[in-house]
């Protein structure tokens, strides 16, 4: 089987079915490019195929092309049609993957668990949670009034309902 470049296509490919297929494909880009991760992939009817994409150092419009064609160009139309849409993850996005949270050490994030809601800096993340500081004003323990007082928090990615990134201007 040839593909839409006329370069020969692996037999192993032509027995899968077409989500087998794609994924392939798609793990076989990421592994050219390695700086960028895999955030989310459905296809819907029709073989709607659409790529969300994150990667260490941003997703750039070249990222989305390279990871398009290394999709497009190993299938073929004529077999089964389709429609492909690679994009990046929004800067807004709920971030997933613990590759998103290292990439965002030093930024404020808002993290929704079951028991709290908190926006902080995030100052750590490993493959187990993440680590929270911020400060904030509570009753003294001694006498009247408020003191500042700063807190730590690590959160199991778990207990993480949702994630984002604050945005100030």
């Amino acid at each position: 089987m040839l593909n839409n470049e006329g370069t020969k296509v692996p037999s192993f490919y032509t027995n899968m079915t077409f989500k087998e297929k794609v994924m392939g494909l798609l793990n076989a880009g990421l592994e050219e490019h390695p700086s960028l991760f895999l955030i989310d992939l459905t296809i819907g009817g029709g073989n709607k195929i659409n790529v969300t994409l994150d990667g260490d150092n941003g997703v750039t419009l070249q990222d989305c092309i390279n990871i398009s064609r290394a999709i497009e160009h190993n299938l073929d139309r004529e077999e089964e049609d389709f429609s492909l849409e690679v994009a990046s993850a929004g800067a807004t996005s709920p971030m997933t993957n613990p590759r998103q949270f290292k990439k965002n050490i030093g930024r404020i994030v808002l993290v929704k668990t079951n028991e709290q809601e908190i926006e902080a800096d995030l100052t750590d993340a490993n493959e187990n949670g993440i680590v929270l500081e911020w400060t904030a004003r509570e009753p003294k323990q001694i006498g009247k009034g408020k003191e500042t007082v700063e807190k730590k928090a690590e959160i199991a990615y778990t207990d993480i309902k949702e994630a984002v990134v604050v945005i100030k201007f």
